[in-house]
């Protein structure tokens, strides 16, 4: 792990950490969002977005400073901290959004590495290259190795006790991400954005955003502080914690406000469309949407501006919090509901159930079975693992329903669905405590047969028999020929 930053928590991939910005001397607790102030049109001050907004720290671009001639001299002479009224940290981009836009910019990492460190940046970045999604091969791995060469050059630059950024790119190649995050964690630097993610994020593609962080996580290791480079909206902000980042950057408060466009955390409304607003922050508790409408254009995008950070930033509490109480997944479950694009997001994210379940909690105060989803969860797969260790008696009896009265099995066990059989020693213990409907689904039988299974592999001479409260032919096609069942519907 490294030394400026700490994990502290742990739920699923997510995590909240401390980060140590000594240049800025704080330490910032993440997950944190950083609002984008633009230098040149500041929506909302930034001394509010630390004294209302919570915000501890922000990002701004340093190229555009360094490319305005009005506000360069400025910022050199007053310094950075200075020029914006803000006293928390201060990430500075490079460029590299302007590059991938238009193409070519007029700096080296070397110049605006230096250019950051004397304005007074906190944390820098060098100038990467963003492929976008879909480039040919041939083209991401070209660019993949200028971005290497920008972090050798940020490896050499003279940035004192300034972070600097490693961006990880590779487009949508997986292999091309993880070799990226692997090369990053082997240099110096501090700090480890994801790029190239805004088209994506931008089109819903909230699967190949999962896709792409796992990739970089499984090269920059677990220690390694992660940045989602361009996520802002606070319906993927769950989704993308329990993935693995930690820090997020957020335009879309401001440029959505500018097109009336008003933020939840289950996808996005326009001012023009609501007669109510579903919210209670200060600006949704004191106006209407009328209200809202009828203030001129200025004051109409401060206000929603404000709302968008308000929800944005209590989603990251509500965050915060799940990952304290265990719930996390429980909370991207819910999220996943608002948007098929989000489901995908969650379903791609449980196809790395392995990976999260290495730093997910063995114990938790409560698991909730609330969509078929909740099957794949990694505690499903850690209790499944665990039945291939443990010895089972010579004639078994595993039931859904309570153990017969008078019976001449050696043990009686019971079977919950999704998590399959347990002896009873084992009932109060997590996550065998979880509370699931009554009626469960075909998922949950599926996933429990999965159980036995794996007991039935590990005990090869136990005779096995399963009662079941009628299960779907697919659980019931996954047994093996020697487990006998019986229908407990049919026995009454």
């Amino acid at each position: 792990m490294r030394d400026h930053f700490e994990i502290r928590d742990h739920d699923a991939a997510g995590r909240i950490g401390r980060l140590e910005v000594p240049r800025a001397d704080v330490t910032v607790e993440t997950p944190a969002l950083l609002p984008v102030v633009n230098p040149n049109v500041l929506t909302i001050e930034p001394e509010r977005l630390e004294s209302e907004f919570g915000a501890e720290m922000l990002i701004t671009n340093s190229y555009i400073i360094r490319s305005t001639d009005r506000i360069r001299d400025r910022v050199l002479d007053q310094g950075l901290h200075e020029f914006l009224g803000f006293d928390g940290a201060i990430m500075t981009d490079s460029g590299s959004f302007q590059l991938a836009e238009y193409g070519d910019i007029d700096v080296t990492t070397e110049e605006i590495i230096e250019f950051q460190r004397r304005i007074g940046s906190d944390v820098a970045t060098p100038v990467d290259v963003p492929t976008p999604p879909d480039a040919d091969r041939e083209r991401a791995e070209r660019e993949l190795a200028t971005t290497k060469q920008a972090l050798a050059d940020a490896e050499d630059a003279e940035t004192g006790e300034m972070l600097v950024n490693a961006p990880v790119q590779g487009s949508t190649y997986a292999d091309l991400r993880e070799e990226a995050g692997r090369h990053a964690a082997a240099t110096d630097l501090d700090v480890f954005p994801v790029g190239a993610m805004v088209p994506l994020l931008n089109s819903y593609r909230y699967a190949e955003v999962v896709e792409a962080v796992r990739a970089a996580k499984r090269g920059l290791g677990p220690g390694a502080p992660v940045h989602l480079f361009g996520a802002g909206h606070p319906m993927m902000l769950a989704l993308a914690v329990a993935a693995g980042c930690d820090l997020f950057d957020s335009a879309a408060y401001a440029l959505m406000a500018r097109d009336g466009r008003y933020l939840t955390v289950s996808g996005t409304e326009h001012l023009e469309d609501l007669d109510y607003f579903p919210c209670s922050c200060p600006v949704c508790a004191d106006h209407t949407p009328a209200d809202l409408r009828g203030f001129d254009d200025a004051e109409t995008e401060r206000l929603l501006a404000e709302h968008n950070l308000h929800v944005t930033f209590e989603e990251l509490h509500r965050v915060k919090e799940a990952i304290r109480s265990g719930n996390l997944l429980d909370l991207v479950d819910r999220r996943a509901r608002g948007h098929p694009a989000m489901l995908d997001g969650y379903r791609a994210l449980l196809d790395h159930a392995d990976e999260l379940e290495r730093t997910d909690p063995g114990s938790k105060d409560a698991f909730f079975y609330t969509s078929h989803e909740a099957a794949r969860r990694p505690e499903v797969r850690r209790h499944q693992d665990r039945l291939a260790r443990l010895a089972a008696p010579g004639d078994l009896l595993l039931t859904e329903s309570k153990a017969p009265s008078d019976h001449a099995y050696d043990a009686v066990w019971r079977v919950k669905p999704p998590f399959g059989p347990y002896p009873p020693a084992l009932s109060e213990t997590y996550p065998l405590t979880a509370e699931v409907p009554e009626r469960t689904d075909d998922a949950a039988q599926v996933a429990a047969a999965e159980g036995v299974v794996e007991l039935a592999e590990a005990n090869p001479e136990t005779a096995l028999t399963l009662g079941h409260d009628a299960w779907c032919d697919r659980a019931l096609d996954r047994l093996p020929e020697r487990v006998e069942t019986e229908n407990l519907r049919t026995l009454g």
